[in-house]
């Protein structure tokens, strides 16, 4: 996506090259690959060995990243930057109980999530027992914003010149038989999200699961979105799918009294 956020109190040339690869580097590491070599470093990155071999040894040194044998694994001390952001927008001691009370109600996990660049990225999940089913998402995990019900409500919370930069500019995945990567239906769906307060997917990004989301306040002035899966059934029935809908609501309206949100 090459819509330019830049504010204009910076310019690219105030930007610390250096800083910028090295958090590349780290966000080389995902679900996919906790172990990489400095070849593959190198491959994810783009950059040349040497380069490669100094970040890393400098995230060594700073502990956050160690070394098995060859290859390379973030450390918990990355967790450190995470839990800051964490508790100074009160997640823990605001939306976790809020979310956890309204998840018990629907015996699904109620996940919390913003736009990070062209992605959604979980902030919070609810944790109660006996939870239905689990997707295995954490904090942190991302999800696209084009195939998912979270995805789509977070879009469609974003100004238009946002939705159709992203829209326009993003080669979609197809995840499943069921994917949309059709542009059109796309905005019409998130336009249809935006219209009646909630998104609905169906088997887009994982096949056999549906999606439910709502927006945390106003569309145009919230950054947040709640959302739940369920077998691709969950919400067949009617009923079933007003008392999730309803309850969904209900905690958004708790989130938006109670919580701040942060930048």
């Amino acid at each position: 996506m090459t819509t330019d956020n830049r504010d204009p109190w910076y310019s690219s040339r105030d930007i610390s090259t250096t800083f910028a690869k090295g958090l590349k580097v780290l966000a080389a590491f995902d679900d996919g690959s906790a172990y990489l070599t400095l070849p593959e470093i190198g491959n994810r990155t783009g950059y040349d060995r040497a380069t490669v071999r100094r970040l890393v040894i400098t995230l060594v040194d700073e502990g956050l990243l160690t070394k098995t044998d060859k290859s390379f694994a973030l450390t918990p001390k990355i967790l450190t930057l995470a839990s800051q952001y964490l508790r100074g927008r009160g997640i823990g001691a605001t939306v976790q109980p809020i979310l956890n009370e309204y998840s018990g109600q629907l015996g699904k996990e109620i996940s919390l999530a913003t736009v990070s660049e062209a992605e959604a990225i979980y902030l919070a999940r609810s944790n109660i027992t006996g939870s239905t089913v689990s997707f295995g998402f954490t904090v942190g995990s991302r999800l696209p914003l084009l195939h998912t019900a979270i995805g789509r409500m977070l879009l469609a919370t974003q100004n238009e010149t946002f939705r159709r930069a992203l829209i326009n500019e993003t080669s979609p995945v197809q995840y499943t038989p069921q994917t949309v990567t059709n542009p059109v239906v796309i905005k019409q769906e998130v336009q249809a999200a935006r219209d009646q307060g909630f998104s609905l997917v169906t088997s887009e990004f994982e096949a056999g699961v549906s999606g439910l989301a709502v927006p945390i306040g106003r569309l145009g002035e919230t950054k947040t979105v709640i959302g739940i899966s369920g077998p691709v059934t969950a919400f067949d029935e009617r009923q079933e799918f007003d008392h999730c809908l309803a309850t969904l609501q209900m905690c958004a309206v708790a989130l938006d009294r109670a919580w701040i949100e942060g930048p």
